[in-house]
């Protein structure tokens, strides 16, 4: 597998199907080790210019996948390669779908209730077997509390959904306590699961342009909009730096 490097961050040259076999192996390997995952998007990149501690932890994590197509675009510009994508959303209905009922999956993250719907939702659908949920409603200083919580439900896999930075900065601190073998930070997948937020169409995601469906379909996503426009032009000015 080759490493990228964007923006100080890591970036892997793998397939969807090439991520899911990796966490296959991952997920039942004797003994039980705590792996990390990262679905790395522009919204990643400009939060991390301000946020180190998002960055160190990006660059711990085992694993780092493009989420979205500006990742892609940003990887031929600035490194000339196509990169794969292998997103979140696709990444849990994939593990479900090759796993289901011998996979223990643990919910944690979006309002309270929802990840019980989520979990109930993706249980009737894949079959999966529910090892816990909790919302994302907590301070820091109960973190310890969810993780040891997490760790003696004996999850194979942890879905953590408390938003960007949040999510991973839990996955990596805790990840000796955690002991779970694949922890992925994974946004919106528990809203989406759960049914409090609409998946994007097809013909959006097999273009590669479901988050501007997203914004423009969803008005508490518009101040995303100028992170994006940031992206583009980080990646501009670092192509023109490039070739200086």
């Amino acid at each position: 597998m080759t490493r990228l490097r964007l923006f100080d961050l890591p970036l892997d040259v793998i397939t969807l199907d090439q991520t899911l076999d990796r966490l296959g192996e991952w997920i039942y390997r004797t003994p039980r080790a705590p792996h990390t995952v990262v679905t790395l998007n522009p919204e990643f990149i400009v939060q991390s210019r301000t946020q180190p501690d998002f960055v160190t932890v990006i660059n711990q994590a085992d694993l780092v996948t493009a989420d979205g197509v500006g990742i892609v675009y940003a990887a031929r510009q600035l490194a000339g390669t196509e990169v794969p994508r292998a997103p979140g959303m696709d990444i849990v209905r994939g593990l479900m779908e090759r796993h289901g009922r011998d996979l223990r999956v643990f919910f944690l993250g979006a309002k309270p209730g929802v990840a019980e719907t989520a979990a109930k939702n993706a249980a009737d659908q894949y079959g999966i077997q529910v090892a816990g949920v909790h919302h994302g409603y907590f301070g820091p200083e109960e973190d310890q509390r969810v993780a040891e919580l997490i760790r003696d439900s004996g999850a194979h896999l942890l879905l953590t959904g408390m938003g960007a930075g949040r999510q991973e900065i839990f996955n990596q601190y805790w990840r000796q306590v955690l002991n779970t073998p694949v922890m992925i930070g994974c946004g919106g997948v528990i809203d989406v699961l759960g049914g409090t937020a609409q998946l994007a169409p097809e013909w959006t995601r097999r273009m590669g342009v479901e988050f501007i469906w997203r914004i423009a379909s969803d008005r508490r996503r518009w101040n995303r909009a100028p992170k994006l426009l940031q992206f583009v032009r980080l990646v501009q000015a670092q192509k023109r730096k490039q070739k200086a």
